[in-house]
């Protein structure tokens, strides 16, 4: 009875060393006596109790691994407190058990040097506008090594980049005096402008002002001219129809006589205007001056 129990604890412990549940994305590596025998994939798996046994155990995830801070210098002998963070995944699970001691250990002390070597090769200002190539420099140095340990860099990102108090202060005054100069150099090209568009706006009023001008001068030209014609013409209408009612039976007659009124209203306003008149020695004799006036009348004719 004794036996029979020991034999069935010994098969029950046989079964479950024999029966391994794997996770999913996970891989356990079995050596046989010592030697690397098999990866157990996900699901379940037979082994030899007693002969086989689990040696390792991977997470094929990706994996974020903190990079500790550290002092870089840059080509221009500025320190840099520098720290990062790294992302890998293991792809190769025999590899990662024998390829190195520590990966992980192998992985932070790669990218620690690998980081110094880019930084170093780097001036301060550079090492701010160029944090890509940095991480893109250091996965590839990274990916190649860690191919023979198993193991997949899939990237490197630069957490902090912190220069000494001093460079701090310097780079804070310097990117102050820069915004002041842009200021400035707003301001200048505002009161340019401004000068610019004032200049322009004299000048187009002057334009404006002198076409007004000259458009006005032309204008009253064509008023002078038009009017002189108007007269002329008014006149010569005049003239006309004087010769015209001439020529008309009683005509002389009518002449003589607004003849004689002129003459006698041109007397007249000569008084008028002055204390002193001058009047001709014949001035007793009207008929004689309208024969007069009127021989010069019929000259003209």
């Amino acid at each position: 009875m004794e036996i029979a129990l020991f034999i069935l604890v010994a098969a029950v412990i046989f079964v479950v060393k024999a029966l391994n549940v794997v996770p999913q994305q996970h891989a356990w590596v079995v050596e046989r006596l010592g030697k690397f025998h098999a990866v157990l994939a996900p699901g379940l798996n037979i082994v030899v109790p007693f002969i086989d046994r689990i040696a390792y155990r991977h997470m094929l995830k990706e994996v974020p691994l903190d990079v500790p801070s550290q002092i870089c210098i840059t080509k221009d002998n500025t320190q840099l407190q520098v720290d990062g963070v790294l992302y890998f995944q293991v792809t190769d699970p025999k590899l990662a058990s024998y390829g190195s001691s520590d990966y992980l250990s192998a992985i932070t002390q790669l990218a620690q040097t690998t980081l110094r070597s880019a930084i170093g090769k780097m001036e301060l200002d550079k090492t701010f506008e160029e944090r890509d190539d940095i991480n893109r420099a250091v996965v590839a140095a990274l990916d190649e090594a860690a191919a023979s340990w198993g193991v997949k860099v899939l990237r490197y990102e630069i957490k902090d980049l912190v220069p000494p108090k001093e460079i701090l202060l310097a780079m804070q005054a310097q990117i102050t005096a820069e915004r002041e100069k842009r200021a400035l150099i707003a301001a200048s090209e505002g009161r340019k402008q401004e000068q610019i568009n004032i200049a322009t706006g004299e000048r187009e009023a002057f334009i404006q002002r002198s076409e007004g001008e000259k458009q006005a001068v032309i204008n009253a030209a064509q008023g002078e001219a038009a009017a002189i014609t108007a007269v002329a013409t008014a006149t010569a209408l005049a003239i006309q129809q004087v010769a015209l009612a001439i020529q008309f039976p009683g005509g002389m007659e009518a002449v003589n006589l607004k003849v004689a009124e002129k003459y006698v209203e041109a007397f007249g306003n000569v008084a008028k205007q002055g204390n002193t008149l001058i009047l001709p020695g014949n001035m007793a004799d009207m008929g004689t001056m309208v024969a007069a006036a009127m021989s010069i009348v019929k000259t003209q004719k």
